[in-house]
């Protein structure tokens, strides 16, 4: 696995598994299910991945959103490919929804919402905390 899947948790916050990607639960949770979707090459340029997983995005990405969709009721979808400090082809997938989620007594506010998602306002997840929310997820994409 190249450096960023690993930085995002993986192992323990692996959710799905493809030919091409990874969807790792998001450590870092601006908002309830928040994910990273990481290309499993070690491109650093999204126009470097071979053609099949571009075509793989449209069986990944129909997956995560019914998933989130299941999970928290998200009003809209953001993915976010911001890759500045963690160079491999990934997204940040971030469900926007007005108001609060509540997980295992913990409340989730998309602060930005309805505008720019507040990345700098999020729910930490680690140890136990994210191999338990990895499995959740696990469960909404199962279904």
């Amino acid at each position: 696995m190249n450096t960023t899947i690993e930085k995002f948790g993986f192992p323990a916050s692996l959710v799905a598994q493809y030919e091409h990607w990874l969807v790792l639960a998001r450590p870092a949770q601006p908002t309830l299910g928040s994910l990273v979707l990481a290309a499993r090459s070690d491109a650093t340029a999204f126009g470097d991945l071979p053609a099949e997983a571009h075509a793989e995005l449209k069986t990944v990405t129909s997956q995560i959103e019914a998933a989130l969709s299941r999970a928290v009721g998200h009003a809209r979808l953001n993915y976010l490919m911001l890759m500045m400090v963690d160079p491999h082809v990934h997204f940040h997938v971030i469900p926007r929804y007005e108001g609060s989620r509540e997980w295992q007594g913990r409340e989730f506010v998309d602060c930005g919402w309805p505008k720019l998602p507040d990345l700098g306002h999020a729910v930490a997840l680690e140890g136990e905390g994210l191999t338990g929310f990895a499995a959740w997820l696990k469960g909404h994409f199962a279904a």
